[in-house]
């Protein structure tokens, strides 16, 4: 080990901790309060200087009690190693000891947020698999303890190896690949988002418009702008061009700040993570902790030439947004998708093994469901409009749903070796999900009374970060590729956790 520090008694954070913590409650009061702040700038003319003394005094109040709960939560804050075991003790009135087993720990997250940058700390999280939330987060520590930290948790040996600044890494994503990213998002997505939180924001100041005698004139003010742009087709032409352009600006920021310089090293045993501008990540992913990757891309990212690659690990059940617990790997040219799928797995196995496809079944399901979809669209545009050319709207609606449905039936497929499976699937996104047999917690076949007559099933792999299925395939097929994963579970002696 090259460090000085020993985790062996209980330690507490850096000092600077409690301005950290400060910081974040203050941030978190002013979240909930905005709206009041502003109500209360909206009616300082009226308020008179009685009414003023004791606002301004609760302000403090809260300031005040806002340091103390900082400071409380920052001296019952201590941690140590021992045992192989992260043990942590927190809490002002209700006091929690937790103790982490390293071998449960299955990623470290190192954090610098605009203030930890100021004061020159860094923040530790610590996650497994068995939480819904983060069990452990450290807010403070200096640079040396927080490495020192590092090189215990994780099983990454880094003692004897080069500084990581002078390391090369195994990929770095720089701006003309963040560009291209943002180029080829979900903009209308985005949009929707934009829309979203500017009625969101619309809504929150009404009251204040309220007040202020001004919600007619905006009402108003909004009404003719309205008219105006609907009554004209260049302008409603423009302003979709400006609301796209604001996505796409919008998108590159957002992209930029969270993935800015993101770059990926391999240890022995462990991927390391680096990105952020304002916020900087660094992220050890233990890769046996790794259930699956997935290879993601749409006709845009593939034009330019760029994959995403997401690694999931396990989850609890418990997880509601099981999105954010996923590690993304944005703007992967493919050679670097394949130096990736290399360090993880043999991925030669699956090169002499055929691509199989689902069975016709599932294209007529597909086409049946299309059908009752489109005959639900125009029993409810002809209730709308009562006009019966508005149905000629099926000339584009019936060859894009035919399209459609082409395109993921080409795309739903499966590749099996004997310790390696690909499943692909995807309608305008494409998806291909790589995972290795021996990880298989559940495998079962499903087949519904209408699969039974075409003799086709469902097969459903349930895995530690959730399920992949391969749907319709051949009932032979099914219970080939059942047995087939059957036996590679039993016979494996690799750690899958």
């Amino acid at each position: 080990m090259n460090h000085n520090y020993s985790f062996s008694a209980f330690s507490k954070q850096s000092s600077k901790g409690i301005l950290v913590i400060y910081g974040d409650i203050l941030i978190k009061i002013l979240k909930q309060t905005w709206v009041l702040f502003l109500l209360f700038l909206s009616k300082i003319s009226e308020i008179s200087e009685g009414q003023s003394f004791y606002i301004y005094l609760g302000v403090l109040v809260v300031f005040m009690f806002s340091l103390v709960r900082a400071y409380l939560s920052y001296i019952n804050f201590k941690f140590k190693i021992e045992n192989n075991h992260f043990v942590l003790k927190k809490g002002i009135i209700r006091k929690t000891n937790t103790s982490i087993a390293f071998d449960r720990i299955q990623n470290i997250n190192f954090k610098q947020n605009l203030i930890q940058q100021f004061i020159n700390v860094y923040g530790v999280s610590i996650e497994t698999a068995g939480s819904n939330k983060t069990e452990i987060v450290i807010k403070a520590l200096s640079h040396s303890k927080a490495l020192a930290l590092k090189e215990l948790i994780s099983t990454t040996d880094t003692s004897s190896e080069v500084p990581i600044e002078k390391e090369k890494p195994l990929l770095n994503i720089k701006i003309k690949e963040l560009l291209k990213v943002s180029l080829t998002e979900n903009h209308f997505r985005s949009l929707l988002l934009l829309l979203a939180l500017i009625i969101g924001f619309f809504q929150q100041i009404e009251p204040i418009l309220e007040s202020l005698g001004g919600k007619e004139f905006l009402d108003e003010y909004l009404n003719q702008s309205t008219e105006a742009i609907l009554g004209s087709i260049i302008l409603l032409v423009v302003l979709i061009l400006f609301l796209m352009f604001v996505s796409v600006c919008s998108s590159f920021v957002r992209i930029f700040l969270r993935h800015f310089n993101l770059v990926l090293f391999v240890k022995k045993d462990a991927f390391e993570i680096y990105q952020g501008l304002l916020t900087k990540k660094s992220i050890v992913l233990k890769i046996q902790k790794v259930q699956s990757i997935t290879v993601s891309s749409n006709p845009f990212k593939r034009w330019v030439g760029i994959s995403y690659v997401i690694f999931k690990q396990a989850l609890s059940g418990k997880v509601k947004n099981k999105k954010d617990k996923l590690i993304k790997i944005i703007g992967c040219e493919h050679n670097q998708v394949n130096l990736i799928k290399n360090h993880l797995f043999d991925i030669r196995e699956l090169d002499s093994s055929q691509k199989q496809f689902t069975d016709s079944y599932y294209k007529l399901r597909m086409l049946f469901q299309s059908f009752l979809i489109l005959v639900s669209i125009n029993i409810v545009i002809f209730s709308i409009f009562d006009i019966l050319y508005i149905l000629f709207i099926n000339l584009l609606l019936i060859p894009f749903s035919f399209f459609l449905v082409h395109k993921k039936n080409k795309k739903t497929f499966y590749k099996i070796s004997n310790n390696l499976i690909l499943v692909g699937k995807g309608l305008i996104e494409t998806h291909h999900t790589y995972f290795q047999l021996f990880k298989v917690q559940n495998v079962k076949m499903k087949q519904t009374i209408f699969q039974q007559r075409k003799d086709v099933v469902d097969l459903i792999l349930q895995t530690a970060s959730g399920k992949i299925k391969i749907p319709c395939i051949s009932t032979k097929n099914g219970t080939d590729i059942y047995n087939h994963i059957l036996f590679n579970v039993e016979n494996s002696k690799q750690p899958w956790m």
